[in-house]
Parts: structure tokens; sequence; C-alpha cells
């Protein structure tokens, strides 16, 4: 039987792989920019599989690509026919793979994000905002998700909105913000009371994600993990933010040798600024040990990070089988049949 999102948390921790949105870009199947998720209708075989890769990498939950699949963002490019299609679809292809698991059924969340239309100054853009999220909740229930995954809120009162909706669907959620580069939410709250308030009216995670790498999270987490009793989850980016450059927004690349169509190596030229597994993995055990419960990696995170991230916590992955193993290599290797001539040129290749 599968266990629930609040069962699997009481008994460790749980993987959450994210990061379609660049993935995808990357694979070819989504278009940079306006950033909407329309794989899930034009190339469902390809969604289907980036959802295989995250879920055999450790991801515990197939989230339905969603994000950025809201009225307002359909409306922009012309498809607000597609709207429901898309989201009913991507769910439904999330189930397909989550039932694929060979160990223990994954968990399929539905997903909401911020919507970039709420103005704390607009009521009627805070009713849209609701609007937005009802219907999509709505769908989300009557498709059968196990919980939903509010994400990426740079405003306090926008996620309070989707918790709402949420609840009146009676599904647990999970909502993380997104901290800009000011280090405060935009209407005010730090990150840490925001997630306590949200916490304390009902969110089963709490916590953040996207914008920021690992050190420039990380004390933010920390923060979050001591003002809240309940989960707490954190799900940073791979690039190397800096106290300086907090955010992948702004993050410069001094090798860059060509003229970018951006200002900013953002969000199609931030390549040279990963950082690589083992980095990640380090984070994933600090998080761990500071208390966190849901870990994983949001937007340029790949499959094989992922699975560090996991492998770091003690989670032995579908893919383990693939993980590095050096042994062998006619470089690095330690087998005993290996040229002798080779090894000693290791470091000269």
């Amino acid at each position: 039987m599968k266990r629930s999102l609040e069962e699997r948390l009481k008994e460790g921790t749980v993987i959450a792989g994210e990061g379609y949105l660049f993935e995808l870009e990357r694979r070819g199947y989504l278009q940079a920019g306006s950033f909407v998720p329309e794989v899930a209708l034009d190339n469902p075989e390809a969604l289907k599989q980036t959802y295989r890769d995250y879920m055999n990498a450790g991801s515990d939950v197939v989230l339905a690509f969603t994000y950025n699949a809201h009225r307002e963002k359909m409306r922009i490019i012309g498809k607000e026919d597609l709207l429901e299609p898309l989201n009913r679809n991507a769910i439904r292809l999330a189930k397909e793979v989550a039932k694929e698991h060979p160990k223990e059924e994954a968990l399929v969340a539905g997903n909401i994000s911020n919507t970039n239309i709420f103005n704390p100054d607009d009521p009627e853009s805070k009713e849209k905002v609701r609007n937005i999220f009802a219907e999509m909740v709505k769908w989300c229930k009557e498709e059968g998700v196990d919980f939903i995954n509010g994400e990426t809120f740079y405003y306090h009162e926008e996620a309070l909105i989707a918790l709402e909706e949420i609840t009146k669907q009676g599904l647990p959620a999970v909502i993380t913000f997104g901290l800009m580069g000011e280090n405060i939410l935009r209407d005010g709250y730090t990150v840490e009371e925001s997630c306590k308030i949200l916490s304390e009216r009902g969110a089963l995670v709490v916590g953040m994600n996207c914008f920021r790498g690992p050190e420039t999270m990380q004390p933010y987490l920390a923060a979050i993990r001591n003002n809240v009793d309940g989960y707490v989850g954190g799900l940073p980016i791979p690039y190397r933010t800096t106290e300086e450059h907090p955010t992948f927004f702004n993050l410069p690349d001094g090798g860059c040798s060509c003229h970018l169509p951006t200002e900013t190596t953002f969000p199609t030229a931030l390549d040279p600024l990963y950082h690589n597994r083992y980095e990640l993995a380090e984070w994933a055990r600090e998080a761990k040990d500071t208390g966190l419960n849901y870990i994983g990696l949001c937007c340029g995170a790949s499959p094989a990070m992922l699975r560090a991230v996991a492998e770091a916590v003690d989670v032995k992955t579908i893919n383990s089988k693939y993980s590095p193993d050096m042994e062998k290599h006619f470089l690095f290797g330690t087998d005993k049949t290996l040229q002798e001539h080779n090894l000693k040129y290791r470091l000269k290749a």
C-alpha cells in the first residue's frame, strides 16, 4: 500500500525531484522565455521520460509539470483554451509514471506557483490569483493527486492564498518560497516568519525552493527550521550563488567570451556556473543534519545531481546501479588488470 506524504515524512527524509523547466528546455521540448509547459500536450512521451528519469534518480514524488500553466500565462501566449487539458494531462502522465516504481508507487503532487500578477496594493489582483489557484487545485483534486506543491512564492500573502485554496479541497500542502536578492519577501515578511505562519495554518511542509543555490539558501533554511515546529523543505538550484549575487537572476560569468542576448546569464547562459554533484551532496548532508525533512533540487538540476543528493542522505535509488565507480577506468581505476603505464599518466593526460 502506498504511504502518504505525511507517513513518509514521519519515517525519514523525503526526496523531491524538480527542475523539469530547465531540463526540458535543454532537451528541446520547452521554449525559454515564456517557459510554459506545453510539453504535456505537445510531447507527452518526452514529459513522461523526464518524470521517469527523476523518479529513478531517487525522487519519492512525481511532480505534475504545471508550473506556469495557469490562466494568466496561458492568456499571454494566446492558448487559454488549452489550460484545463494541459493541467489534467500533466497529472495523468505523472500518475502513469508513479505506478512504474518497482518498490512503492511514487507520490503524485499537483503544482501551483507564483503567478507574477499578485500585487499587495491591488485587491483585484488578489482575487484573480485566488481564482487561478482555485481552479487548478480543483482539477488536481478531481485527478486524484496525493498532495499539492505550492512553490516559488515571493509574497507571503500570495502563498497564504494558495494554502487557503489547497485546504478548501482537503489536500495536504507543501509551500515553499523563492527568496529574491533583497533577502526578504516582497511584502515585508522574513521567510522564517512567513513559514511559521503557514505551518501554524496547516501547511504540512514549509520551506524554500529555487532562485538560490545551497550557499545562499542554507542559512535561511536553518532559520526556518529554528522557527517552525512542523516539517521543513529545501530545494535549491544547483548554481554557485554568492553573498554578492544571492540569486541566479544576476549571476555573472567572467569567463564568457561572447555577447549574450540578455543583460545577465539568466536564464540561458548559466551553464558554466553549476555546482558539481559532490558539492550538492555535501549540502544535502548538511540539510539533513540541520533537520530538513523534504530535500531536493530545483531549476537546472539533472537526474544525476538529484541521485547524488539522495545517496548523500542514505537513500538508495532505482538508478544507483549507475552511480560513478572508477574501479575499471583506464586512468583512475584500481583494477589489477589495468595498464600501469596509463595509470601513471593520470595527471598528465
